[in-house]
């Protein structure tokens, strides 16, 4: 046998391991509307990027069957590659293979490749479609999980992490994607869940589907698990391609600035956009819109706690993260799930090097048995955490009610707001003046021949002299009241002035955020 043989033999291996489990499968893989994990890693990636790690890779199990059964590559492909030019490392379960489930091999296989992601600072994806837990091999596949979640979590802020998942993905198998920064889910072939329906029947008596417990709708509108749905497994890919593009490779860089010929002139239609009297609803994207570079607002989390919206955006070619109220939902006040969509979509921002914006317009947190019950104390307090740990430019605009607690913890000078500018319509106070009117002025509005006269005369009297931008501007407390037309220009300025901040914490091992 001379070198040549021994040539062809090497390829023979590698196409028995591109193969997967066989035209069978991937022929029901199809018919399910799926890809491959080849196909997905082609469509993802640039052309001709693609470069493969450890594909001769095998389990060491032999029980049950397992060397009958062997199949090569074991479930899973990694390696790296670029996306729009931009390096990154990934890993595609293969359903073809043991239906993807994860053993010991399979669990080294990602741990090495998450390692080669870290020390080279690049982002990290992970393409998931899992039966789950190799049951063949009992407690060491147990352990292939946990050297995948113990990377997910030191690596956490120090690469982007994005879980896509494109199949099932049930009981351990979950906990990886809900550490990582983000996940999308398709709708329809992918689901996730700690107990899959028929356990859930036996053991509490609910009959569900598996759709209705943990699909891409269920997570992205209820639980908040998911951050992204698509109708295809083209779009979910093609999102993730889009959230590279905001991204900074690792938390040392910032992302890259992207040319743009937005206008910076004055934008008039501000003044039309948020309407004057304080309780009437609108629509804070069209706020967004009117200030970010053109069609640069890539919305997170959409469909979840839709009383706070946040996302990236670019303004001069930037990328900022934004942190908005949304009067359109519950008059933009904060309650549990939106405190803690806020609070991650920050911590993300400030782990790496993304300025944040808010545009606030709070009535406060949001009343009731059920938060209260809920915690909306510790999940509240989140936010107050996420803004005062942050050292990334921080900017807040009040486009109209900044009131309370809710007004401190979306980013106020005192929990360290770099710049905040307030609309001259803006009212900032411990509570409304309807409110405080009432309070402050019970006794003698109960006893007025005229109350209602009197109570609007007291309404009008609190809101010119402490619900006002002014007050808070004499204080400090806002560096400058702005003609809503020119909110665009004074961003542009704020985070060029801002550059180069610097700004340290105390010395620890780490804080205790109120989780």
């Amino acid at each position: 046998m001379d070198i040549f043989d021994k040539i062809n033999e090497l390829y023979d291996k590698r196409r028995q391991v591109e193969l997967g489990g066989g035209d069978e499968r991937i022929e029901k893989q199809h018919a399910k509307g799926k890809m491959t994990a080849r196909e997905r890693i082609d469509y993802l990636l640039d052309e001709g990027s693609f470069v493969e790690l450890n594909p001769f890779i095998e389990t060491r199990a032999s029980d049950f069957g397992m060397n009958s059964n062997s199949a090569k590559g074991e479930g899973v492909v990694t390696g790296y590659g670029k996306i729009n030019g931009k390096p990154i490392y990934l890993f595609a379960q293969d359903f073809t293979v043991y239906g993807g489930a994860l053993g010991e091999m399979h669990g080294k296989k990602i741990a090495a490749v998450m390692d080669l992601a870290a020390k080279n600072g690049f982002p990290f994806i992970g393409l998931n479609d899992s039966g789950g837990a190799r049951i063949q091999e009992g407690v060491s596949s147990l352990d292939g999980y946990g050297q995948v979640f113990y990377r997910n979590s030191i690596y956490s802020g120090v690469i982007p992490q994005i879980s896509v998942i494109m199949g099932p993905s049930a009981g351990g198998a979950v906990y990886s994607p809900a550490i990582t920064d983000f996940v999308i889910m398709v709708e329809k072939t992918s689901q996730m869940f700690i107990t899959g329906p028929k356990v859930i029947e036996t053991v509490t008596g609910e009959k569900i589907s598996s759709e209705d417990l943990g699909g891409a709708s269920i997570h992205n509108s209820k639980s908040g698990n998911a951050h992204f749905k698509s109708a295809s497994e083209e779009e979910a890919l093609d999102l993730v391609k889009k959230l590279i593009d905001y991204l900074p490779a690792n938390y040392k860089e910032r992302s890259e600035r992207k040319e743009n010929e937005t206008s910076d002139e004055l934008r008039p239609d501000l003044t039309d956009v948020v309407p004057f009297h304080a309780v009437r609803p609108y629509d804070v994207k069209k706020v967004i819109d009117q200030v970010v570079d053109l069609d640069s607002f890539f919305e997170v989390q959409q469909d979840f706690a839709k009383n706070v919206v946040v996302g990236f955006a670019r303004i001069k070619g930037e990328t900022v993260g934004l942190v908005c109220n949304q009067p359109k939902y519950m008059a933009g006040g904060l309650d549990i799930d939106s405190s803690d969509k806020a609070s991650r979509f920050i911590r993300f921002c400030d782990a790496f090097n993304i300025p944040l914006i808010t545009f606030e317009d709070v009535t406060g947190f949001f009343p009731g048995v059920k938060q209260e019950h809920g915690g909306i104390i510790r999940h509240g307090a989140k936010i107050l955490y996420a803004y005062s740990e942050a050292t990334v430019p921080k900017i807040t605009v009040i486009t109209r009610k900044a009131f309370g607690g809710a007004y401190v913890a979306l980013n106020s000078k005192s929990i360290g707001a770099d710049i905040v500018y307030a609309w001259p319509n803006a009212e900032i106070a411990v509570m409304g003046p309807e409110g405080a009117a009432n309070i402050i002025f019970a006794k003698e509005i109960a006893e007025s021949d005229e109350p209602e006269k009197l109570r609007q005369e007291k309404i009008d009297t609190y809101r010119e002299k402490f619900a006002n931008p002014y007050v808070a501007a004499g204080l400090g407390m806002v560096d400058d009241v702005i003609d809503p037309r020119e909110t665009r220009m004074k961003l542009i300025q704020a985070l060029e002035m801002l550059s180069n901040k610097q700004e340290e914490r105390p010395n620890k091992k780490h804080g205790n955020i109120p989780l």
